[in-house]
């Protein structure tokens, strides 16, 4: 018989290898026929006496991505569509589906012959499953191997399986480190914990793999042999007592209750290790489709997952534009930002040339690479000819013609027209005609700083976020004469360094950093109330934010906003600017010398290492203070969260963003709005359009104009209408059009 995905071949011994390669992929994933397939091959190796065992590999680079996710939204689009008909009927066929894979894993694991996994490369969510399921695991030597169960980060949790053998495979406070987190291992920590048996050179992994059929491998899980104990004892042990109660405390301190998931890996992994294996399968079948059905894990697959995706692989790439190829890029400015820039774009294998007044300040740029990368080699996270190689693609300069050749500039100076204009200038002087030129202001519209340049239609924003090597995002700005090229050009890079783009259209703060500006300016409105600085902190983190507004305002600096405050009521006049926010502010910096955590002080104190940060005392005496038991906490959650949605709402309305995947993804990777919801667009989808206007009418009742619905929402609340509706990515053409 012949498949479509695996190829089988018997060697003279009776080992079958089964090669996993589905065609017309970059990546193995388990899809309905994959599954299917496999089913057969089980089956095949079951009922044919001259087999001994098998080995299933991949016939690619990585080993497997797991499930196919669209599976997943497949089956949530058909449970939504017939709950209402019928709604039992609907669960019972949830329930089903969802056991699909489980059903499968253990067939495989009680065929009565022995298979292993040869892990070659990335071994992730149902592949490392079914590796588990296997009777024997052995992973490649190589930095590519990697294995993990990361769908808890995706709103869901390991289904097929996962939460049952890993446990049974480890000691218990691994198991839930390890599901609750999605973390990563490598072959040598995989082994460690016991959930593989061997590492293997690569070039010798399959033969491996068959020596251990040869060599007599059990064809039996542990947890189906009589007299099987738990690694690191039973849940009512001595061991238990102690990793129990605090291992609840611990998922609350760190989850706040908004990732349902990580809750259920918690009772799937403490239910089932009290019964036997086949019923504790069941009770993890059982919780995940209780999680399937949350509304938390609908908007983080979509978000998280699937529009991530689509957007790293470029879902707004003009189309018809021939793909950038890089062979040099030039950044005009070695400080923070474009040192940064530098470190990412070396590190994707471009050369670059980084140019600055002076050569000494050039050469510090440079050095600013070498302690990252020193860094990660001190870590174990590269290797020193990598070190070598990536310093030896930055060219630091203070010569214009060096940027002769380049395919791309990226100006990263000093947030001054008058100093960008001359940059701009200067470079284009030298650069190739099709050569693009990129700004990575935060505060200049594009659109006037591409009034310097000769041929504004490759002109264009880029606009990173610090610090540049980690942060995920970048916001690509179009200016009103950005041409496509530009656009696919931008986009080009921005997926080179591997790094998400989303497409902005030109306006004051682009979009992350209104959204930014309107959560911290909500919390200096709370100080001014008198609500104490610690409720307004933890407020924000029980609401899903990973910062808090006055922590994010001292990473930025307190000065900063300052200086932006002050020249939004020089462009935009007094009223622009709450006169109150702005004597908060002004008193912090100017009376009190508190600029943030550069100089030690802010809305916290930043004590020498190893103390922790504090909050400033000083801060109860600015304003007088409420009770806490007067203050209403959900509410401080609340509007945190509303007033950032609000802002993308507006943002959609302007036509700044025009995606919904956009603002969403965006602002999650760039402030780390409520994960859990899915986004700042989904967080009103969520709610409903109807109810969220209702909560933002309430909210301007008591607290002002910044809660006032935009009429967008408003339509959408009559019509009942979602964004993902109302501006649907996959039906529209992309429609892009400039400010």
């Amino acid at each position: 018989m012949s498949y479509t995905n695996f190829t089988l071949d018997v060697d003279a011994d009776g080992i079958a290898l089964v090669t996993w390669d589905m065609p017309g992929r970059s990546m193995n994933v388990f899809t309905e026929e994959a599954m299917r397939e496999l089913n057969a091959i089980v089956d095949h190796v079951t009922g044919d006496a001259a087999i001994k065992g098998a080995v299933i590999t991949s016939g690619k680079d990585t080993f497997s991505g797991g499930a196919d996710i669209t599976l997943l939204q497949k089956m949530l689009t058909t449970f939504a569509a017939e709950k209402d008909k019928d709604a039992e009927k609907a669960t019972k066929a949830l329930f089903d589906n969802a056991g699909m894979m489980t059903g499968l894993f253990r067939k495989l694991e009680t065929c009565g012959k022995p298979w292993v996994s040869a892990i070659n490369g990335t071994c992730m969510g149902g592949a490392f499953e079914m590796s588990l399921a296997c009777h024997g695991r052995v992973a490649a030597d190589s930095d590519k191997v990697k294995m993990a169960l990361p769908e808890v980060k995706i709103g869901i949790f390991p289904g097929a399986g996962g939460t049952q053998r890993v446990p049974r495979l480890t000691d218990q406070q691994q198991a839930l480190q390890m599901l609750t987190s999605g973390q990563t291992l490598s072959p040598q920590k995989a082994k460690s914990m016991g959930l593989i048996h061997e590492i293997a050179e690569p070039a010798k992994l399959v033969e491996t793999a068959k020596a251990m059929i040869r060599n007599g491998l059990k064809p039996v899980a542990p947890w189906d042999e009589k007299g099987f104990k738990l690694p690191g004892g039973q849940i009512y042990s001595p061991a238990g007592f102690n990793l129990w109660p605090p291992a609840i405390a611990i998922l609350r301190r760190e989850t706040y209750g908004n990732y349902p998931a990580a809750a259920a890996i918690l009772k799937c992994v403490y239910e089932g290790l009290l019964v036997p294996f086949d019923t504790a399968l069941r009770i993890e079948q059982r919780y995940f489709t209780e999680i399937m059905q949350t509304r938390e894990a609908a908007a983080m697959i979509r978000s998280l997952f699937v529009s991530l995706q689509e957007l790293n692989k470029g879902a707004r790439r003009p189309a018809g534009v021939p793909e950038t190829k890089f062979k040099k890029i030039g950044i005009l400015g070695a400080g923070f930002m474009g040192a940064g820039i530098a470190y990412v774009t070396a590190k994707a294998g471009i050369p670059v040339v980084l140019l600055d007044r002076d050569m000494e300040s050039a050469a510090k740029g440079k050095a600013h690479s070498d302690s990252l990368i020193s860094d990660q080699l001190k870590k174990g996270r590269a290797k020193p000819e990598e070190k070598d190689k990536l310093l030896s693609l930055i060219t630091p300069t203070a010569d214009y013609a060096d940027l002769a050749g380049c395919d791309l500039v990226v100006e990263a100076v000093f947030e001054d027209s008058g100093v960008k204009k001359s940059a701009t200038e200067q470079a284009e002087a030298v650069l190739k005609p099709s050569a693009i030129f990129a700004s990575n202001t935060s505060t200049i519209p594009i659109s006037a700083l591409a009034k310097n340049s000769a041929r504004p239609k490759n002109f264009i924003g880029i606009h990173f976020f610090s610090p540049v090597d980690k942060m995920m995002l970048v916001e690509i700005i179009l200016g009103k004469k950005t041409g496509d090229k530009a656009l696919a050009t931008a986009i080009d890079f921005v997926r080179a360094i591997k790094k998400t783009p989303i497409v902005v259209n030109d306006t004051r703060g682009f979009y992350v950093n209104r959204c930014v500006l309107r959560y911290m300016s909500e919390a200096y409105k709370m100080l001014i109330e008198g609500v104490p600085a610690p409720m307004i902190e933890n407020a924000a983190k029980a609401a899903g934010m990973p910062v808090g507004p006055l922590a994010l305002t001292d990473e930025t600096a307190i000065d900063l906003a300052q200086k932006i405050m002050k020249q939004i009521i020089r462009d935009l006049g007094d009223k622009a600017v709450d006169p109150k926010q702005m004597a908060l502010i002004n008193t912090m910096v100017d009376d009190h010398g508190r600029f943030g955590r550069k100089n030690g002080k802010g809305f916290y104190d930043y004590p020498a290492k190893p103390a922790k940060k504090k909050l400033w005392p000083g801060l109860k005496e600015l304003y007088p203070q409420l009770a806490p038991e007067k203050v209403d906490y959900e509410e401080l959650q609340q509007r945190l969260l509303v007033t950032i949605a609000l802002e993308a709402a507006r943002v959609m309305e302007e036509g700044i963003v025009t995606d919904p995947r956009e603002a969403d993804v965006g602002s999650i990777l760039a402030f780390g709005f409520a994960p859990y919801t899915g986004g700042a667009l989904s967080y009103i989808d969520g709610i409903g359009a109807k109810a969220f206007v209702k909560i933002a009418k309430g909210l301007q009742k008591k607290y002002g104009a910044e809660f006032k619905a935009p009429k967008l929402l408003l339509d959408m609340a009559e019509k009942g209408e979602s964004f993902y509706e109302r501006f649907d990515p996959y039906t529209k053409g992309e429609t892009r059009k400039a400010a």
